[in-house]
């Protein structure tokens, strides 16, 4: 750990009890990626986090916003060159005339970068957001001078690419799919995109999608199947993580946010996980079928050097915060509710992705509120895995 890190922040030690009760601890740094207390439009949300050839991290989100669903999202990127003791301010990267959402990063090599977002008509939102009277009036201009056109032109899920390490970028690329966390690059350069069909983010299914070009073009493989007693509409925001064998293992966010069935009463999770398995690159999947989590979503997946695989996920039930579960066996049993903090103030907070550091520790970083009447800040933890 760096000397900025020890003056900087602090230790906090969380607890977690497994299913046998034996009392274990996570050990963790909390820090401060982009934080606008002051600022009407300092809500930021949904990060995404990777790490350069030259060891320096890039932070992508939704940011520089007034609320949860608003007009005023846009795609930002802050960088730290210490190991996340200091950042840059938030660069904005892609702002249209909607709300974009949801921002994805991977590191393509050397001064290479992906970074995806999908962007989404704000007008069906304007009388139903729990933001306040005073910021819907302040939204009413602008909504009601988005025409149609203008509205499907920008409408949809995004790849941007930089070949300078975020200096500039080009010009947006349509992708078939949509993820918060947005694609992976595989052992073989390939960059695999796993995710709802971009097309309807309501009730489509979940798809694999893959680039041999680094991102400039993509085709569909595969459709996970998903089990009687769940409909496409209950499956959201998915992540996967490629295991040395080529294994593909996959996470997804499954809830009941149609009322198509009663998701506990056929045994499934109400907000929860759900795992699927490819081993032919993701041209075909396992049948989705309930992870250990009975609560938290949306899965981030990284494999540790160790070779523990490792997701993080949010917390919505009171403490709120973020979690880990960890599966030492490539996927087939998960270890689950490893506390990395439970001292958020309300349920808005989450969405944790990760990087492995040069010592094997692990960096998530996330959305969360400081203080309860401040907007969303983005925070980030540095931990270690449980001996």
């Amino acid at each position: 750990m760096t000397e900025a890190l020890k003056r900087s922040q602090f230790i906090f030690a969380a607890q977690y009890m497994d299913m046998s009760h034996e009392k274990k601890s996570l050990v963790a740094v909390h820090g401060i990626v982009c934080h606008l207390p002051q600022s009407s439009r300092g809500y930021f949300g949904w990060p995404s986090v990777t790490q350069m050839d030259d060891g320096s991290l890039v932070v992508v989100s939704s940011g520089l916003r007034e609320w949860h669903i608003c007009p005023w999202g846009k795609t930002v990127m802050n960088i730290s060159c210490d190991d996340g003791a200091s950042w840059s301010q938030p660069q904005v990267i892609r702002d249209t005339p909607i709300d974009d959402r949801d921002a994805g990063v991977i590191s393509l090599g050397g001064a290479k970068l992906l970074v995806s977002m999908f962007s989404s008509d704000p007008r069906p939102f304007e009388h139903e957001t729990a933001a306040d009277a005073h910021m819907r009036a302040g939204w009413h201009d602008h909504l009601t001078q988005l025409y149609d056109d203008e509205v499907a032109a920008h409408a949809g899920s995004w790849i941007l690419l930089s070949e300078d390490a975020g200096k500039s970028w080009s010009d947006p690329i349509a992708a078939p799919v949509s993820a918060p966390h947005g694609p992976i690059r595989l052992a073989s350069g390939r960059l695999l995109y796993f995710g709802k069909d971009a097309r309807d983010l309501s009730t489509a299914g979940i798809l694999c999608a893959v680039s041999d070009d680094d991102g400039c073009t993509w085709r569909v493989l595969g459709e996970v199947p998903l089990p009687a007693g769940t409909t496409s509409a209950n499956y959201h925001e998915p992540h996967v993580v490629e295991l040395p064998g080529g294994r593909l293992v996959g996470l997804i966010r499954i809830e009941n946010a149609a009322p198509v069935v009663d998701l506990e009463a056929n045994g499934f999770p109400h907000f929860g996980i759900m795992q699927t398995e490819s081993d032919d690159g993701g041209a075909t999947w396992t049948t989705a079928r309930t992870a250990v989590v009975r609560h938290g979503s949306p899965p981030h997946l990284i494999r540790h050097s160790s070779g523990t695989l490792v997701c993080v996920y949010s917390f919505r039930q009171h403490p709120f915060g973020q979690r880990a579960m960890l599966s030492y066996d490539d996927g087939k049993t998960w270890v689950h509710d490893f506390v990395i903090r439970d001292d958020g103030p309300t349920w808005d907070l989450g969405y944790p992705a990760s990087v492995e550091l040069a010592d094997g520790s692990i960096f998530t970083v996330y959305y969360q509120q400081v203080r309860v009447e401040e907007p969303c800040a983005l925070l980030w933890s540095r931990w270690r895995l449980p001996l």
